[in-house]
């Protein structure tokens, strides 16, 4: 692919994901152009046509494969169930393939999907876009800088006040819908935590259904013990009254606190666009930075304020973009959303066993 040349991008779902991440994000991807959105719902059709006048509307992705010729990469945004059998027509079709996290409901089936887009040298990757948080951005750049000394301890959190059902696919018992809180924001919890500690060798979990009525996991906690020595706490719940602090890494030399999301999903929610001048894309008021420090609590004034980077959504579909055109690496690969699937396996069987597991770490 020369650099003259337009990614046409085929969207399957106009959800959440598909209308509030994937669709603002490619549309602002210099080198991407949103050829077609997939949904069967009218209502949603209409939304579709609103936003993107010039886009192309489908009632199922098969209208996809009849005209592969016409596309350049298939974005998934639809149920999770759907992701695997979406994914490998898509591959089986020719065409290089995003799906939104959780790849698979299973490891296995994320190895099996890499395998074939490998063996038909398709790019395959995952849409984890939580690496590109603001608080994420900046707790790297703190631990390339060395500015914790070694760190001993992870606690991540993505905590929410949600009493009531909503109900929805997210929230079935059904196995095969891989809802619940533990595929849901623990993938990126997970991910987040390999990413920044590397590989896991044990794994404990107490995952629990919580809210009348909820047939799946709505408050779970996840303990990782890293090959590094690291040890990563990480809590996803929709039943806490007082959230806590979104990070706090403790090391031998200080430690990093943390509160508050984001901002970037909020102002998908609100319309905003990457590139709108009425608002610094990511930004966040000195009010929200996290402090450095040891040996006094940030609640109290201990620690000094760390500017906080700006999130980077964008720089997912830059990279995928660059990954088609230059033949440089996708942003997250296939082979490490296999690795959290892994992780997050254990930690259900972990769950239903009490105990905890081992994972055989590759030599």
């Amino acid at each position: 692919m020369d650099d003259s040349s337009t990614v046409r991008v085929g969207l399957i779902g106009y959800g959440l994901a598909g209308s509030v991440f994937h669709a603002p994000l490619i549309a602002a991807t210099e080198g991407l152009v949103l050829d077609t959105i997939v949904t069967s719902s009218p209502e949603r059709q209409r939304q579709a046509r609103a936003e993107f006048p010039d886009v192309r509307l489908a009632d199922s992705a098969d209208e996809l494969w009849g005209r592969a010729d016409e596309l350049d990469l298939i974005v998934i945004a639809s149920p999770n169930r759907t992701h695997v059998p979406l994914a490998r027509a898509a591959v089986e079709a020719g065409l290089p393939v995003v799906v939104d996290k959780p790849l698979a409901a299973t490891a296995a089936e994320a190895q099996e999907l890499a395998a074939l887009a490998e063996a038909r040298g398709l790019l395959l990757s995952v849409f984890q876009n939580r690496r590109w948080d603001n608080d994420f951005l900046t707790l790297r750049k703190l631990l390339a800088e060395g500015a914790l000394g070694d760190v001993r301890r992870f606690e991540s959190r993505f905590e929410r006040w949600r009493p009531q059902l909503k109900g929805g696919w997210r929230e079935s018992g059904d196995p095969a819908e891989a809802g619940g809180l533990l595929y849901d924001l623990g993938s990126h919890l997970v991910d987040q935590a390999l990413t920044l500690f590397g590989p896991v060798e044990s794994v404990y979990a107490e995952v629990d259904v919580r809210r009348p009525g909820a047939q799946t996991d709505d408050d779970t906690f996840i303990a990782l013990t890293h090959t590094s020595g690291v040890r990563s706490h990480l809590w996803m719940s929709a039943i806490t009254a007082q959230l806590g602090p979104r990070f706090r890494v403790l090391g031998s030399g200080s430690g990093y606190v943390k509160y508050g999301l984001d901002p970037q999903e909020a102002a998908l929610r609100e319309g905003l666009r990457p590139g709108d001048p009425s608002a610094e894309w990511g930004a966040e008021p000195e009010s929200a930075w996290g402090r450095l420090g040891a040996g006094e609590s940030p609640l109290t004034g201990g620690g000094v304020p760390v500017p906080t980077l700006q999130g980077d959504y964008p720089a997912y579909y830059a990279a995928v973009a660059a990954a088609l055109r230059d033949g440089t690496p996708p942003p997250v690969t296939a082979a490490e959303a296999a690795a959290a699937l892994h992780v997050l396996e254990a930690a259900r069987v972990s769950a239903a066993e009490r105990r905890t597991v081992r994972i055989e770490v590759p030599a």
